[in-house]
């Protein structure tokens, strides 16, 4: 039964993002971005389960791509659309699903890209999805910080950084071949300063964890 564990977990992000992407249309967007969080957790262990039980092979990869796409790809852009409805952006909020195009073109390419192995090359979907799920939680948890984000530039920005997801940008993986320090000294470093981040900024944070990793992936490629 263990062996099926990581499909399990894969379906349970699809679950979660076919869930959340209701509740974001009916206006619940903290609600649906605390599922993106979970099934986030669920995208990350699923990778991990299948390498522990050593039953990785290409139905899961693809399953994993159709889940990312719905929950890290159609869910962020209806977060956003909707953010961008409620600043009186008009029509040009449905520019908002230019992410799910972009995230589309970034997981077909993932599959059929051989250099993506054991790294990334543009933006993970996961990470642009979740710094997105950081700005209704930041609304509902830190409303002292709305003036940062509840303005059409930082909205038109996050738009515009969904092209990240297509650029030829190599960035690391969090895939452990093994737990030793030597070998993953980078990892380890990054995963501490996101935690330290998050205890202090909170959900501010999560758009700072992202630009960090992709500095740590240049600097210490």
């Amino acid at each position: 039964m263990l062996k099926h564990l990581p499909n399990a977990m894969t379906c349970g992000n699809l679950l979660c993002g076919s869930v959340a992407i209701v509740l974001a249309m009916q206006g619940h967007l903290a609600m649906a971005s605390w599922l993106m969080i979970v099934a986030g957790i669920l995208d990350f262990g699923d990778g991990f389960a299948a390498r522990w039980l050593n039953v990785t092979g290409p139905f899961g990869k693809e399953l994993d791509s159709l889940a990312d796409m719905v929950t890290f790809g159609l869910l962020p852009a209806i977060l956003v659309f909707q953010l961008c409805t409620q600043m009186g952006w008009g029509n040009w909020a449905y520019a908002a699903f230019l992410i799910v195009v972009l995230s589309a073109l970034r997981l077909a390419k993932f599959n059929i890209d051989t250099r993506q192995s054991y790294g990334f090359i543009g933006v993970p979907t996961p990470a642009n999805g979740l710094m997105i799920a950081a700005f209704p939680l930041m609304g509902l948890y830190q409303p002292s910080l709305n003036s940062i984000w509840q303005n059409d530039i930082v909205l038109g920005a996050i738009i515009l950084f969904s092209f990240m997801l297509v650029t030829e940008l190599p960035l690391m993986a969090f895939k452990f071949k093994s737990f030793g320090w030597a070998e993953n000294r980078v990892k380890y470093i990054f995963l501490g300063l996101s935690a330290l981040l998050l205890l202090v900024l909170q959900f501010a944070a999560l758009p700072i964890i992202v630009g960090l990793y992709i500095v740590f992936s240049l600097v210490f490629k």
